[in-house]
């Protein structure tokens, strides 16, 4: 059925408001059964280059374009997707892996976004000040920097488009897209649907192929003023250092090595349901996923026995089946990472509790699948407890009191979301101060951010920028200050104060 949903065996790059054919193509397959869903082009800097003048041309008139004008644009867009809203999440799932239920999430979180960033289109504030001399007048205003590229990962394929998207194109900037090509189809279909909303040609661009000719290409083209990328902390480091080196403007999220921590007063059913859902929802392939639980030693054996019958509990197989909870591994080379920190783990002094093993029998035997797996009795410098292995793995590590749970949580090379479950307020007010992340949750796990406040965090995880909420359009935006002066005579600030 799902399969039936694709209009073409075989995807074409978007550049200016034409699908653009090429001759080189990869295999793009359902982690769920190993088959061929489409084929996806693989291009290479000469389609960069195509897309880039596209874009230069259409963004000056889309900037001369009133904002109400270009919201208008991402309302109806917003309102295609919530109408094909079934279709994207079945098309998502088919690509990515991913349950339908969290399909179905994602694409709720574009919808969102859509509305949220067309309302923008009539608010874009800047600033109105007094000037410090009479007869003058001062203020500050936005203005879009131009064109823009954005590089998304497979994980949330259409979700995080939006979140870089929508802002840079409400903002009045032009946006050249290089998907993920484990995760193409999502790219086709939000580039069809703002095509039919009457997007300009050339205002999005579409250019599918690998990060070292097309993001190495988006990455050091003049004509791009800003790029925006979420992905590996390798790749985001080198980003920076190509973009510094032209002045460019990035902004980067790479990731997370995200804890839940489960104090003495904790509501320990709660928690335990929080963790499997945070942790292993997604097969634990979000940056925001719990993949440490810290937990107070005085409930540990509790919590570990609650988070086993949840475990168990997981029904875990292809995401197009609607009982399924947790679905595949996107790629192999995914499931050899995993598989190597198992032995990592267990040679660092790790207790396995659960899982630790590829699926591959059965139903499971030509998808790639991997047991919910749960260490115990970690410490908090082993290699499981400080690195993304980005799975289904959790490492439980138990502490003493409430200080050593907050520098446990801190003591990681990123910064993105955690978590604290307790009953006592003084706690949580200290926690929400002291926990180091961009997102703090209390009482609830580390995953459900929402599109209305910013989406990012500290240290390893990015370099200050922002996906979502009002922050987002800060990546895409230039501020301009501008002074009226109507004295009729030379005024010099600082000077003729007197």
């Amino acid at each position: 059925m799902t399969q039936s949903l694709l209009t073409s065996e075989k995807l074409t790059n978007f550049i200016g408001g034409e699908w653009l054919e090429t001759s080189d193509t990869a295999a793009v397959t359902n982690p769920a059964n190993g088959e061929t869903v489409v084929r996806v082009p693989l291009s290479d800097h000469t389609a960069i280059d195509k897309a880039a003048a596209a874009a230069k041309k259409a963004q000056k008139k889309w900037a001369l374009t009133p904002a109400p004008q270009r919201a208008e644009v991402l309302f109806t867009a917003g309102q295609m997707m919530k109408d094909r809203k079934e279709r994207l999440a079945r098309l998502l799932t088919l690509e990515n892996g991913k349950v339908l239920e969290e399909a179905r999430g994602e694409v709720q979180e574009g919808i969102d976004m859509a509305f949220y960033m067309a309302g923008e289109g009539r608010r874009l504030f800047g600033h109105t000040t007094p000037a410090e001399l009479p007869n003058k007048f001062s203020m500050s205003e936005r203005f879009p920097v131009g064109v823009v590229g954005i590089i998304t990962p497979w994980n949330f394929p259409i979700a995080i488009a939006t979140w870089k998207s929508f802002p840079a194109i409400v903002s009045g900037n032009a946006v050249i897209w290089k998907p993920a090509t484990e995760t193409p189809i999502m790219a086709a279909e939000l580039a069809s649907i703002l095509e039919e909303a009457g997007l300009p040609k050339g205002v999005l661009n579409v250019v599918y192929g690998r990060g070292s000719a097309v993001g190495d290409a988006l990455v050091h083209h003049a004509d791009l003023q800003v790029i925006s990328f979420t992905g590996s902390g390798d790749t985001g480091r080198q980003i920076a250092s190509e973009c510094g080196k032209q002045l460019k403007k990035v902004s980067l999220e790479m990731g997370g090595k995200n804890a839940i921590t489960v104090m003495d007063d904790a509501d320990l059913d709660l928690a335990a349901e929080s963790i499997v859902w945070s942790a292993y929802g997604t097969s634990g392939q979000r940056c925001t996923a719990a993949s440490r639980v810290i937990v107070h030693e005085d409930v540990k054996e509790k919590l570990e026995e609650r988070l086993l019958q949840e475990i168990d509990k997981l029904s875990i197989g292809d995401g197009l089946e609607e009982a399924n909870q947790v679905g595949p591994i996107i790629n192999q080379a995914g499931m050899d990472k995993i598989t190597r920190y198992m032995q990592i783990g267990k040679d660092e002094g790790a207790k396995l509790l659960a899982g630790g093993y590829a699926l591959d029998e059965g139903k499971y035997a030509e998808g790639l699948y991997f047991a919910p797996t749960l260490f115990t009795d970690c410490t908090a410098d082993m290699r499981i407890s400080q690195e993304e292995i980005f799975g289904p793995v959790v490492s439980l590590i138990p502490v003493a009191s409430f200080d050593e749970a907050i520098n446990v949580n801190n003591g990681v090379p990123y910064g993105l979301s955690s978590s604290i479950f307790t009953t006592d307020a003084n706690r949580v007010f200290q926690a929400q101060r002291d926990l180091d992340t961009g997102i703090v949750y209390v009482n609830a796990g580390t995953t459900g951010a929402e599109i209305h406040l910013p989406f990012g965090g500290t240290k390893g995880t990015g370099n200050g920028h922002r996906d979502s909420g009002v922050q987002a359009l800060d990546v895409f935006t230039e501020w301009k200050a501008v002074y009226i002066d109507f004295s009729g005579k030379l005024q010099r600030a600082q000077i003729d104060t007197e």
